[in-house]
């Protein structure tokens, strides 16, 4: 790289010049070029710019169920639903206290192991029928996403449930992430984390807050889902917010001091 020259004192611009020693006078002691790669020239030095390391773009993840959207009526609706077509009692109000990891793991409560395969997948069928326009925002949901966008970031929503049922809830209440990754539950959401290179992962569950740590990322926890805060806390929670509508204002303040 070229490097700026300053004038010799007293010669002008672009104009060299010449020194006469009288006798007995020493010269002009001789320009230096230290190790730390300073340049003298006459009066003026010149300093190599300290190197900065280029700072990630931002990318923010977040779980789905009861951190952006409340699925408990739309899944409360679909339980009943697979209980009246099967003749199978399903305890729903029970069922949606425990939302959060994967679905196989509470209708084992219900069915024979040999039955949960098919029952996962008649769930699945029925989802769209009984659950999508019951299941409101969670408030804040679409602004949490709005502000990731608004500072030049990538917000992307990382879920153990199945993935066309994610972009289902999303697209029906117009939250629009950049990514949807289904199918992660708990330290397998890193996978997705550390793909898109995310910095936070924002979520209510405990298996959220082991994701982002086996990500590497920060631990934002909301508790609006099953776990509270000091169970969330315990898990390695590096952040708990009361809910989603406190997200931008510390997320402004994350991204302030992560480039300072």
């Amino acid at each position: 790289m070229d490097r700026l020259r300053g004038p010799i004192a007293g010669g002008g611009s672009g104009v060299t010049s010449t020194h006469i020693s009288s006798p007995g006078q020493p010269g002009p002691r001789p320009c230096s070029l230290p190790s730390d790669r300073s340049r003298h020239n006459g009066c003026h030095e010149f300093r190599d710019a300290p190197h900065r390391t280029p700072v990630p773009p931002l990318t923010v993840g977040f779980d789905l169920d009861m951190t952006l959207i409340d699925s408990r009526p739309g899944i409360r609706a679909n339980y009943l639903a697979l209980s009246a077509e099967t003749g199978t009692f399903i305890d729903a109000d029970e069922a949606v206290t425990r939302l959060g990891p994967p679905l196989e793991e509470e209708i084992a409560r219900w069915f024979p192991e040999e039955q949960i395969p098919a029952m996962v997948d008649r769930y699945r069928e029925i989802y769209a029928t009984h659950a999508i326009h019951s299941t409101p925002a969670m408030p804040g949901a679409r602004e949490a996403i709005k502000a990731v966008q608004g500072l030049g970031g990538r917000a992307i929503v990382v879920t153990a449930k199945n993935e066309p049922n994610a972009r289902m809830h999303l697209e029906h209440l117009g939250i629009e992430p950049d990514a949807v990754i289904g199918w992660l539950w708990a330290e397998a959401k890193a996978e997705a984390l550390r793909e898109y290179g995310a910095q936070v992962y924002v979520g209510d569950h405990v298996g959220d807050v082991r994701g982002a740590r086996a990500a590497g990322a920060v631990s934002v926890s909301v508790p609006t889902g099953p776990c509270p805060e000091p169970e969330l806390l315990a898990a390695g929670a590096d952040v708990v917010l009361t809910d989603l509508t406190e997200l931008p204002e510390w997320l402004e303040e994350y991204v302030r001091t992560r480039e300072v």
